[in-house]
């Protein structure tokens, strides 16, 4: 430094341009500051990771971007069923459970294995638990699904149903996270987040990642389940209310105008982008098009919810009782939002954590959760088909894990959790129609063919998009993070 500058720092005059300069003045207007880097870096990653296309705002995180490799899917539906569904009541038919229901386990299959509920197995020995649901044989695959799910049996012929799931968290919360997030840790992105980040959204008019919730409760585990963790928080998933304003606080403020409004997102906008530019901190990137997405769906997400314009046979189709919030209206959501591009939708329905106490009975309950979702499940797969939809859109069912082929006694006969095997299914985005993957043993314990991991599911649904899941990364703390972790493979006997 100068004599010059030295003189200037010790003067202590109000108009000496030195004194105003702090330390955080200097990295922001440092050529190499902190801010312009971290920005540089992401700038960088995207265009490494996927070109920009269409007519999108320069600061919007959300513009398509080209993937890794062209993909089969365009959009993922995901239908998340909250608890842990009985695979062994629904798709997995074990005629030797059947025959050998009261029997004690063979130890070789419980020896050194935990539980969620050990103090239920400890008091006596487990026993085999046959199912009272019949199961017939469907489609021309012969693919066996049970008397619960009546509807889907009818479309089973479009669906690859796999049988052989494993988790390694056997409690809903961290189980939850683990299936979304690839961790049972929190603060890690979930997989709407990923896919977001990597190809961007379609949709100018709403969000990219969007979730839906039914059921008596939402899911263990809440928010952070479809979080943008160490990503820009531009990638959160946005929940979606079914009914009254879509997005709390969505609406203009009595005796403000839709051009007032406008301007004053101008307004805002502009200091934003004066800031981002002298900063270049992307989270002020997020905060210019959370503005401009709030004003734009004003209009596009009160449209989206308007079922008026839906015929009645569509409505029949799902089962949709107007005015009522249900899966079966999230369903018809989930199709509205994937025709106006939207990236990835993702619908929790909750209860299927059946142990056998109160609302959680085999007999009774789980009939309840089935009929909720059955036909309008159903009625997506056939209509998204109609409108030459399904080829380009991914649709996942599955829940955390699921329930052992041992009885669980409390009030009633339930099931404990299981992460050994569970059942999911995918349908269209380039997944092979009407075919069984994997096979499990004669009680349904464990696979004796082709097991899949959920990070397996997780790298498949990203590679659908277009994504390769071991190069689709973020630095943090020093690591590159990704979905699946340091695991997981393509299921490539599923795909067409």
């Amino acid at each position: 430094m100068t004599n010059r500058g030295c003189d200037a720092m010790n003067d202590h005059s109000s108009e000496n341009p030195w004194l105003e300069q702090t330390r955080r003045h200097f990295f922001r207007g440092c050529g190499l500051g902190l801010g312009t880097m971290a920005l540089g870096t992401l700038a960088g990653e995207g265009m490494a990771r996927a070109d920009a296309v269409g007519a999108r705002s320069a600061v919007d995180p959300l513009a398509p971007r080209k993937g890794h490799f062209a993909g089969k899917a365009k959009s993922v539906i995901y239908l998340f069923m909250a608890g842990g569904p009985s695979q062994l009541e629904m798709f997995d038919y074990k005629p030797e459970l059947q025959k050998r229901s009261g029997e004690p386990i063979p130890d070789s299959f419980i020896a050194g294995r935990r539980f969620a509920f050990m103090d239920t197995f400890a008091k006596d020995k487990p026993k085999l638990l046959g199912t009272r649901r019949k199961f017939a044989q469907h489609g021309k695959a012969g693919v066996y699904v049970s008397e619960l799910l009546p509807e889907f049996a009818k479309v089973v012929d479009n669906v690859a149903l796999l049988k052989t799931v494993a988790t390694d968290v056997f409690n809903h919360a961290p189980a939850k996270l683990f299936a979304n997030t690839g961790s049972q840790q929190f603060g890690r992105p979930s997989m709407g987040s990923w896919v977001t980040y990597g190809i961007g959204s379609e949709s100018r008019d709403l969000p990219g990642f969007v979730v839906l919730q039914s059921g008596p409760r939402g899911p263990r585990g809440g928010a952070v389940n479809w979080g943008s963790g160490f990503l820009p928080s531009s990638y959160q998933g946005v929940p979606l209310r079914s009914a009254g304003d879509p997005i709390l606080n969505l609406a203009n403020p009595e005796g403000i105008s839709r051009a007032q409004q406008k301007r004053a997102v101008e307004a805002v906008s502009a200091l934003n982008r004066q800031r981002l530019d002298a900063t270049g901190d992307p989270e002020i990137a997020t905060r210019v098009a959370a503005y401009e997405m709030a004003f734009r769906m004003q209009s596009s997400a009160p449209e989206l919810i308007d079922f008026s314009k839906e015929s009645k046979a569509t409505l029949d189709l799902y089962g949709i009782e107007p005015g009522k919030p249900s899966f079966a209206s999230h369903c018809l959501l989930a199709r509205r939002m994937v025709e106006r591009g939207v990236r990835f939708v993702q619908l929790y329905h909750t209860e299927w954590d059946h142990h056998g106490g109160p609302g959680q009975t085999l007999n009774k309950d789980l009939d309840v959760s089935c009929r909720d979702i059955d036909r309008p499940m159903a009625a997506l797969i056939t209509d998204l088909k109609a409108r030459g939809l399904l080829d380009e859109t991914l649709v996942v069912w599955g829940g955390e894990f699921g329930r052992t082929p041992m009885g669980e006694i409390r009030e009633n006969v339930g099931r404990n959790h299981h992460i050994d095997t569970s059942v999911m299914w995918m349908a269209g985005g380039g997944v092979k129609p009407g075919i069984v993957h994997g096979a499990t043993d004669d009680f349904g314990f464990a696979p004796v063919e082709d097991r899949v991991h959920i990070h397996d599911i997780q790298a498949t649904i990203l590679h659908q998009l277009g994504l390769e899941h071991t190069k689709l990364t973020y630095r943090f703390q020093g690591r590159d993070f990704r979905l699946t972790d340091v695991d997981g493979k393509v299921i490539s006997k599923i795909l067409a």
